[in-house]
Parts: structure tokens; sequence; C-alpha cells
């Protein structure tokens, strides 16, 4: 089965970028198709493989981190190729 991601890492301190870096080029070095905008990045893939990345990566992000929030939307379908027909 097929899925789509969206998330967003929001580290509550002062040095929030470095770890949003961090948590993106893993996505990216994962293998699977990762699109990125300024507001989140979503991860596109097989069910079993992507949630065996975040559930590697956020347990590192959180483990890392004091205070953090990650915000996760989650469609079950490869929305990679999506484009609006508007």
């Amino acid at each position: 089965m097929k899925i789509s991601v969206e998330l967003t890492l929001s580290p509550l301190q002062d040095d929030f970028e470095a770890p949003i870096i961090s948590f993106i080029k893993k996505m990216r070095d994962s293998g699977l198709a990762v699109l990125e905008n300024p507001l989140s990045t979503q991860v596109f893939g097989d069910y079993d493989k992507v949630m065996a990345l975040l559930n590697s990566e956020i347990k590192e992000s959180f483990e890392n981190l004091d205070h953090v929030v990650l915000t996760m939307k989650m469609v079950k379908s490869d929305r990679s190729e999506y484009e609006p027909h508007f």
C-alpha cells in the first residue's frame, strides 16, 4: 500500500534550524520520494518503508530535543505526482 505523509518538525528552541536540516537530510537519504517546501516535508512510498523511517527518525528527534512539536498528515495513496487541475 502506498502512502503520502506531510511532516512539519518544530523544535521549540532558539537554535531550531540545525535539527530541522538534519531531519530533512535523513528523509532525503532514505531513498524514498521526498518533496520539500518552506513549511513542510512530504514523504511518499510504501507504507512499511515510510513508517519504519518515520518511527526511527521521529524517535531520534524526540530523544535529542527537549521540546519539539511534530505535525503529521497521512493520505492512503501516493500523491507525489499531484498537480492542481485549476
